[in-house]
């Protein structure tokens, strides 16, 4: 598709959320132990065979990331006019 249209990117992804006040110790835990599990040889060569690519982020770097897929997104669905059924 890239090839096609100029800077077409879209990709799928799955990321874990909290609730907004989640304690910072919480957040920080949990954040630890999934890049701990992504850092693992073992789910680093399941995820490949499923055609995935582990990105361990921090909170900050998650939310930036979350940020940019919302206005990316939004861009999408302003310029193309698409409205919900």
């Amino acid at each position: 598709m890239g090839e096609t249209v100029p800077g077409y990117d879209a990709s799928g992804w799955y990321g874990v959320g909290a609730p907004k006040n989640t304690p910072a110790e919480v957040i920080d835990k949990l954040n630890n132990a999934i890049n701990a599990v992504l850092a693992d040889p073992a789910m680093k060569a399941r995820l490949a065979d499923l055609g995935g690519t582990p990105l361990p982020m921090t909170p900050a770097e998650f939310g930036k990331f979350i940020a940019g897929e919302t206005d990316k997104w939004g861009r999408v669905i302003r310029t193309t006019g698409i409205k919900p059924e």
